[in-house]
This record gives C-alpha cells, structure tokens and sequence, in this order.
C-alpha cells in the first residue's frame, strides 16, 4: 500500500460525500413530481408518455397493484429483449452480419437485463449487434434501474406516511425517474467519456495487419462446422495462422454511461471496463465509479429528508461507508502484498503487488477501489479479473455481494435492501431493552419481521443450492471450471452469488455459456430480483398503515453512533456468517494453501 493509492480513494470517497446531499434533494423533488430546474423542458414530455400510454398518474397504488405492475412491466420487457436476439439477423444495425445467440443464451441475457443483473456469458463484441446493444439492452440498462428506484422510493414512502395503503404510481415514478434523473446524467457522462476517447459510432469493424504473425493451434472442423474428434473423443488440433487482428468497435459511449449511472454493469466489450475503448484513462475510471455510486448514495439522504429525520439518513450512510472502507482497504492490502510464490520484480528487486489481471494504466489501488465499489453496488462492471486476485482480494468482493448488496448496493434495490436490515436491527435492538420496537413513530411487529427474515433467507437459499448442485455435477456443473480445488469451488460460488445479488460481475475463470449455467444463472437471476422484491413491498405496504408513535424514553434512537454500529453488526452476522462455511471451503482455504505452496 503505498500513500497515493490511500489519497485517491480518500479523494473518491469525499466527492462522493459532497454530492450525496444535492442528489438526495433531487431525488425528493423528482419523485414527489415537485419542480425541477429540468422541468420546463421535460415535464411536457412526461405528459406526452402518460397520455399515450393512458396512465392516471394521480391514481396511487397500494403495494400488492405496484407490485402486480412492476412484475408485468418486467415480464414484457424480458420478452421484448429475447425476440430481438432471437432475430438479431434479421434487424438493422448489424454491419458483422451476427447470427442470434442460441436460446438458453437468449434466456439467460433476457432476463439478466431486466433484472438488472447484466451477467453476460459471451463477448459483446462478437456476439451482440449494434441494434441489439441499443435497442435492447441500454433500454433495459436505463428502465431495470427506473424500476429498483421506483421500489427504493415506495419503501421510503411507507416509512414516512400513515395510516394509508397508497404507495404511489408505477408508472409515474417509472418515467420520472428515466427522464428526470438517468437521461440527462447519462447523457452529459456520455459526453464526458466519448471526450476521454470511449467510442461512439455505427462503423464495421476494422481490420490492421500485424507486423509480426503467428501460429495458433485451434479445432479442426469438417465441411459442416462441426469439431473433428479422434478414437478418444479428443477434438483434433491444426495450426493456424494469425497475421490480422479484428478492431471491434460501435456506440459505447452510450451503453457505458448508463451502466455505471444505472448499476447495471454488463460490458459493450468483453474486457467491459478495462477495454481502452470502454474506459481509456484514470479520469475516466474515477468518474465511472462515482456513477456507480453516486444514486445510492444520494437515496440515503433522501431517506432521511422524506421521513423528516436527516440524522438517520447520515447514520446510514455512515454504516455504509465503514463497510466501504473496510472492504476496499482489505482488497487493496491484499493485493499489494501480491503472491508470496510469485513476487513481482523490477530489476531483480522485489516490489511486491499483484499486477496479473489488472490493466497498468490503472494500478493496484485503481482496481482494488474498483472491484469493491462494483460489488459493493450491484453493478458487475470490471476493470480487472477477480479471477486474479489473491485470495483475500478476492474475498472482499464476494463477500460485498453476499451481504446482500447494501453497502450503498444498487440503485434503489441497495436502499430497500437495508432498510430490510434496519427492520431486523431495530427490532433486535426492542429485544435487548425488553420492548416493543419502534422505528421513526412505527411499531415494528411480527408481519414485519416475518418478511424481513423471508427476505434475508431466500437468499444465502438460492445461491448454496446452486452452487451445491454444480460442485456435484462433474458432467455440467464443473466442465467449465479454469481451476480445481478451493479456487475453482470460489469460481461457482462466485457465479451464482453474482447472479442472485443481481451484481453481474464474475469471477471469469468459469465458462458459464452452456445450457446449464445460463438456466440456472437465468433462474438464480429472477428469484434473487424478484422474490426479494414482493416481501420488502409488503414491508412498505404494512408499515403505511400504521399509526404514528410518539416517541418516548424507551424509544431506540436510529440517528446516532450507536445505531450505525448495530447496523454494520446485524449487516455482517445476518450475511456474512451465513456464507462462513460456504467461504472457508473456497478463498480463505486457499490462502492457506497458497502459503504452503499450492496454486491452482
């Protein structure tokens, strides 16, 4: 660790902290449908969407319509998204003439973007055609995130309103979060990033000849394509050679600005963030991540402003933040003590560091900071390869996602997301003083926190079960692994964590691209979204109906210090010791066992 690497993520985290409050104020004034400096401009807009699609955006929804509707909303747009890959050939914008991705492939993208996930088992650059990057999945990049805002801002207004089951209106916190808040912030990044050189236009690919060829052996293949196999069932190998190397490029400028600004993550390249097309210079990539970060952050303040209490707000951006730090310090102490069997050198001197898998224009402390505000965000966009971490590098990402992506989290889904963990902090905290919790005037009772630990459970349950199964399967769950033993094991773990968390990054030492892993990722994708969603909507419609409390000398305050530790407590005992077992077979095992020798 050295002390530029500390300054620079201190200079992230105080802009970050400078723009959290203006962010927050606007997120309010958007989603109360109050007047913004935007709103000469766009308000007619937001009546032309409502009087097309007949929506009365007046008539407000108790949570089981808002959720019947988001789910309808989620159902047509994954359709939407399928049949266009599945007639990618046929659609415009395609110059490299893409055939369409098979059907489990088509499924698992499908619903990967809806989710807001943006787990991506192929290349983009030879898979996805123009059209299909932006008529398919930046639509879903900008409208998933609407929607993880829209059920942030229901939660929040349950805790704030009384004795009513009116959450609000779908469809209008839908459009006003898309055109008030994720259209123009994408739009300026999108600028910004095509300054620093990201690309953005509808040319072919380009073709350069190398100064140099060479050889490669790759898959003989008959007349029909298909791979040519001895007497043992071993695909038979001839010499290729290479003396021109494909340029891929297209509208990236775009997609990129809305993934980070959206948490979707995904990649218009399959290097994603580290392609020098996708994120050229270290300005570039500081701005990516305060995009990841910058909504969830915000949310907190409006948290506090709606239910009229901004210390509460601060004590759970404070909780947040000890999680940052803690994480990102660990991942970057991790990596630069590097690999004792392979120390890096200059010179024949030891320098220390882990520089396999990162990009050099970025550094150790760069990819240490970026991995952890990926997976502390549900983004999934990367700037180097997790896979190549240490194993206490890449610990700390897993387990961000494991805690159940509330450490600032997604935009929206980590706001409700610890506003579940705060249900379940207040009402052990009622316990300890022998009283009937209370949380901002409300009771806190049993329906409350039955859904809290329904949400907490379902899912640790979707991730161990998956990866249980294909650790057993050696002919579909572990014919795709880059590495055996501990790190292999970490590799699955990672896969399924990533797609219930709906983080999207991977670990990239797994082909997940076969029938298996697109199902069951697919699968892992939709209940970790969508059935962690309907219990903190119940939350939100059961809190509304209650009747303000005022507060008393028993009353647990959750506006202090003390709240915010018991906070980051509850966080790391309800997610981080449920996955203890599952870790001590897979990244803390092989610490261990790098130490004695082994590798993998």
């Amino acid at each position: 660790m050295t002390l530029e690497g500390i300054l620079q993520i201190l200079l992230f985290f105080v802009v970050l902290l400078l723009l959290t409050k203006p962010v927050g104020i606007y997120l309010t004034r958007v989603y109360a449908g109050e007047k913004t400096f935007l709103s000469f401009l766009l308000k007619p807009v937001e009546r032309l969407f409502y009087a097309i699609c007949r929506v009365d955006a007046e008539r407000e929804m108790n949570w089981k319509q808002y959720g019947a509707a988001m789910l309808l909303f989620s159902l047509v747009s994954s359709l939407a998204l399928y049949a266009i890959q599945r007639l990618q050939f046929y659609l415009p914008l395609n110059p490299q003439s893409f055939a369409a991705p098979s059907e489990h492939s088509s499924f698992n993208t499908a619903v990967s973007f809806v989710t807001n996930t943006n787990w991506q088992g192929y290349g983009g650059e030879t898979t996805m055609s123009y059209f299909s990057q932006m008529a398919g999945l930046t639509i879903q990049n900008f409208v998933s995130a609407a929607v993880g805002m829209a059920l942030a801002i229901v939660f929040i207004r349950g805790i704030a309103r009384f004795e009513t089951d009116k959450l609000g209106n779908f469809w209008a916190d839908l459009v006003r979060g898309t055109l008030y808040v994720l259209l123009p912030i994408s739009f300026l990044a999108a600028i910004f990033l095509v300054s620093q050189g990201v690309i953005q236009n509808f040319k072919p690919y380009d073709t350069a000849k190398l100064t140099e060829s060479f050889v490669v052996q790759v898959d003989k293949k008959d007349a029909g394509g298909n791979v040519i196999r001895d007497a043992n069932g071993d695909a038979v190998k001839e010499d290729q050679t290479i003396d021109t190397q494909t340029i891929a490029e297209g509208p990236a400028a775009s997609q990129v600005a809305i993934k980070m600004l959206g948490t979707n993550g995904g990649g218009f390249f399959n290097a994603n963030a580290a392609h020098p097309f996708e994120n050229p210079t270290p300005l570039s990539n500081f701005v990516q991540m305060l995009l990841i970060f910058v909504i969830p952050a915000g949310f907190t303040y409006t948290l506090g402003r709606m239910t009229k209490s901004p210390g509460h707000g601060w004590a759970v951006f404070a909780a947040m933040s000890f999680l940052f730090f803690a994480g990102v310090f660990t991942t970057y102490w991790a990596e630069s003590a590097g690999n004792p069997l392979y120390p890096a050198t200059v010179d024949q001197r030891v320098v220390g560091g882990n520089f396999e898998g990162k990009e050099t224009r970025f550094g150790v402390a760069n990819s240490a900071l970026f991995a952890t505000v990926t997976t502390d965000a549900s983004c999934g966009a990367v700037n180097s390869m997790h896979d190549s971490f240490t194993p206490l590098g890449g610990l700390v990402p897993m387990v961000n996602i494991m805690l159940g992506e509330v450490i600032f989290g997604g935009v929206g889904a980590g706001m409700y997301g610890i506003l579940v963990m705060i249900i379940l902090t207040v009402f052990i905290a009622g316990l300890m003083v022998g009283r009937t919790p209370e949380y901002l005037g409300k009771k806190i009772e049993a329906y409350d926190v039955q859904m809290a630990m329904l949400y907490a459970l379902i899912f640790p349950l979707i991730i161990l079960v998956f990866a249980a199964v294909s650790a057993l399967a050696p002919d579909f769950g572990l014919t795709s692994l880059n590495n055996q033993g501990a790190h292999g094991l970490s590799e699955i773990i990672y896969a399924f964590t990533s797609g219930t968390g709906n983080n999207g990054s991977a670990f990239a030492g797994l082909n997940a691209n076969t029938p298996w892993y697109n199902s069951a990722l697919g699968a892992a994708m939709l209940f970790g979204r969508f059935m962690m969603i309907i219990p903190a909507l119940a939350i939100a419609g059961n809190l509304a109906r209650k009747k303000r409390i005022p507060p008393s000398l028993g009353t647990f305050p959750v506006n202090t210090p003390l709240f915010a530790t018991l906070l980051v407590s509850i966080v790391l005992i309800v997610g981080a010791l449920t996955f203890f077992p599952a870790l001590s077979l897979s990244p803390i095992l092989e610490h261990f066992q790098m130490y004695a020798g082994q590798t993998f």
